[in-house]
């Protein structure tokens, strides 16, 4: 491993000891701001810091394994102990150079969670459900809150589509790269012939991003509609229109939420569920044009022709 790599990562280990001991410090456990910045801090650090130290203690049974070479009766039980050291240390340098990465400055908000049942029909609508909860009792493990923004549920279970919130440090971070296309075969339950189906459903992960850094939206760019709910909450929900939908013009994202009785708080959870699908697709658009962008400088490898 380069020296410039080690000297960073001996900086990084002797930061984590140093916010260690002042963890333990009584004046900064009572101020609870800066408790819980340091917190986070040594956690960040924990991973890259234990990583280090085993890598030196890898180097360590390497240099000692060498030096075994030496004694005849020592020789064959030493090349055993290099090649294994050698392999061990190129997987922790994989691994070093991995978490030294930038880390997303998004990874430790709270998200939104969308699932959408594809091809299958009902199965996909159960498929839907099945991961919804898995993602919710992950949630739980985690100690994050999972809320409902908006659900359309299937007929013989499950969900058509389902929208929530997920509150908790670090939860776009560790659920991002569940988006994506999610497959099952199964035999239904719903299958009395007992034929194995495939069913498939979307996911999207968005980071819910704070209203200050949310993407302008003008008010004449939205379509706003009101309507009466149709899932939980009693008679109230049957006899006021306090579900909201609001389209945005421009792009054609619509967003729907009816799981609060309170219209004006409907409308402030769809404009946030909207400003994150703005701000994703707008991220999305521009990651697209800098990969272009990088495909056809000068001096790239272009396919050859036949």
């Amino acid at each position: 491993m380069k020296p410039s790599i080690v000297a960073k990562l001996e900086v990084l280990q002797e930061r984590h000891e140093e916010v260690q001991a002042m963890l333990g410090d009584a004046t900064v456990i009572a101020d609870q701001e800066k408790f819980r910045n340091l917190s986070r801090e040594y956690a960040q650090l924990s991973d890259v810091s234990a990583c280090f130290l085993t890598w030196r203690q890898a180097q360590e049974d390497l240099a000692a394994a060498e030096e075994m070479l030496d004694d005849p009766e020592m020789r064959e039980m030493a090349q055993d102990e290099i090649k294994t050291c050698k392999a061990t240390l190129e997987e922790l340098e994989q691994k070093l150079q991995l978490l030294l990465l930038p880390k997303d400055p998004d990874d430790e908000r709270s998200c939104f969670l969308e699932i959408r049942a594809g091809t299958g029909g009902d199965e996909a609508a159960i498929f839907a459900g099945d991961l919804f909860r898995m993602y919710s009792r992950y949630a739980e493990t985690r100690r994050w809150r999972v809320e409902i923004v908006s659900a359309n549920e299937g007929e013989h279970g499950g969900f058509k589509e389902v929208i929530a919130k997920v509150s908790g440090e670090g939860a776009y971070g560790q659920l991002k790269f569940e988006s994506g296309g999610h497959r099952v075969q199964r035999v239904p339950e719903t299958e009395s012939q007992g034929r194995i189906h495939t069913s498939a459903c979307t996911v999207a992960v968005m980071p819910e991003i704070p209203e200050a850094e949310l993407p302008e939206i003008n008010a004449g760019d939205l379509k706003i509609d009101t309507f009466r709910s149709s899932g939980a909450g009693g008679q109230h929900v049957n006899t006021t229109d306090s579900a909201i939908r609001i389209t945005h013009l421009p792009t054609g994202i619509v967003v729907e939420c009816q799981d609060e009785r309170s219209q004006h708080k409907n409308k402030a959870k769809a404009m946030s569920v909207l400003g994150a699908r703005i701000r994703a697709a707008e991220m999305s658009k521009r990651q697209a044009e800098e990969a272009s962008t990088r495909r056809n400088l000068p001096g790239q490898r272009r396919p050859l022709r036949p």
